[in-house]
Order: structure tokens, then C-alpha cells, then sequence
């Protein structure tokens, strides 16, 4: 697929999980070498200047709020941050603004109360990290499912961490085609592998898609 443009824009924050983010990143950055997919890709933060993430890397975002073009689709990632952004309102007032015309709106892991804070999931299905799921279904306007992703329309959330790179393949499959999908997974090598490491007990404490088969 020639020619595919779009501002698609991840939203990053002090404490945001590391993987939730590059991971899609990575997909989405393959879907431009392979299918010339998104462009500009953006890294976008409340201010200019490095980004303390969850686990010691600091990056750089590309974009300010004050900086950041309209977006046609925008991912917010989660981690122990997004508790205190859920109560940050000029993050939330930036999201539900860029979802005003936005194509589509995404979450990884605990960015869905970050989506659901700025208005944007309620009366919907959803996922997230899967020790959240009680507090997502806490909240009590959102249908709580227990998936790798959801897609409601066009917002899509996924369950934690790593989940964020099935979501943005399915995104992509979505939008480009199984075609290019393939050949972003193809050229990353993403083909996880069904090794399921621990006990049945400890498995069993992952969401549903996760538990062992009776």
C-alpha cells in the first residue's frame, strides 16, 4: 500500500511504562518502512524536554501539547504515571481535544483511565492491564473485557504492556490491510512464541484469554 499518510501521535509522561510505548512504536515506525504507513510518527509530552519513564529511560519527545499538530489517530500509553494523569487537566483537556477529530483513539495497559478520565470510554467495551481489571469494571460505566484488545468503534484499548504491539498489528490490519500487517510483522519478527512458563496457579491469575484450558 503506496502513498498511506497520517499525524499519529503517542503520548508519553513521567512514569509511562517503557514497552508500552516502543513497542507500538515499533510497529507503527516498521508500517512506514515497509508500506510507507504513518508520517509523521510523533513522540508528544505535556513540555519540551526529556521524559522520565517507569523503569529509567529517558527520552525526548518530538512535541509539546503547544507544539503538536491535530492528530488523526493518538495512543496513550500507561504505567504508574497515569494515576496522577488522570487528574492532570491540561493532559486530559490535550486528549479530548485531539479525539474531537481524531480517526481513531488508543490506549495500552492503564492509559484506558487515562481515555476514560477525558471522557472517551464511557458506555464502552474495554481492556486493560489485567491486575486493573476490577478497577476499570469500579468505575462502572465501562463494559469490562478480559482480551488481548477491544475495538469499540474507533477507540481501542489492550490489556498490559506487551499487548500494545497485537493492538497496533490489528490496528494497522485494520486500516491497511492483512497484507501490510503481515509485512510489519513479517519484518519484526513478531511471532510470540506458546511457551506458557510457570504454574497453572500463576497463569490463572492473568485474565481470562490467559487462563489454562479445563
Amino acid at each position: 500500500m503506496k502513498g498511506f499518510k497520517m499525524n499519529f501521535g503517542i503520548l508519553v509522561f513521567d512514569d509511562v511504562e517503557e514497552l508500552d510505548f516502543v513497542g507500538p512504536w515499533e510497529m507503527l515506525t516498521m508500517w512506514s518502512k515497509v508500506a510507507e504507513g504513518p508520517s509523521p510518527c510523533l513522540i508528544v509530552a505535556q513540555n519540551p524536554g526529556p521524559v522520565r519513564c517507569a523503569k529509567g529511560l529517558s527520552i525526548n519527545p518530538h512535541v509539546s501539547f503547544a507544539d503538536c499538530p491535530p492528530l488523526d489517530c493518538l495512543l496513550v500509553p500507561g504505567g504508574q504515571g497515569t494515576r496522577r494523569e488522570v487528574s492532570n487537566p491540561v493532559l486530559l483537556d490535550f486528549v479530548a481535544a485531539q479525539a474531537r477529530h481524531a480517526q481513531a483513539m488508543l490506549s495500552v495497559c492503564t492509559g484506558s483511565f487515562v481515555l476514560h478520565a477525558a471522557g472517551l470510554l464511557s458506555g464502552k467495551k474495554a481492556t486493560t492491564h489485567w491486575a486493573s481489571l476490577d478497577r476499570l469494571r469500579a468505575l462502572g460505566d465501562v463494559t469490562v473485557l478480559e482480551e488481548r484488545y477491544v475495538q469499540d468503534g474507533t477507540v481501542w484499548t489492550s490489556s498490559g504492556v506487551s499487548a500494545g504491539i497485537d493492538l497496533m498489528l490489528a490496528y494497522i490490519a485494520s486500516t491497511a490491510g492483512d497484507e501490510v500487517a503481515g509485512q510489519v510483522q513479517l519484518a519484526a519478527e513478531y511471532y510470540p512464541a506458546s511457551v506458557r512458563y510457570g504454574s497453572a496457579e500463576l497463569q490463572a491469575r492473568g485474565p481470562a484469554y490467559l487462563r489454562p484450558k479445563a
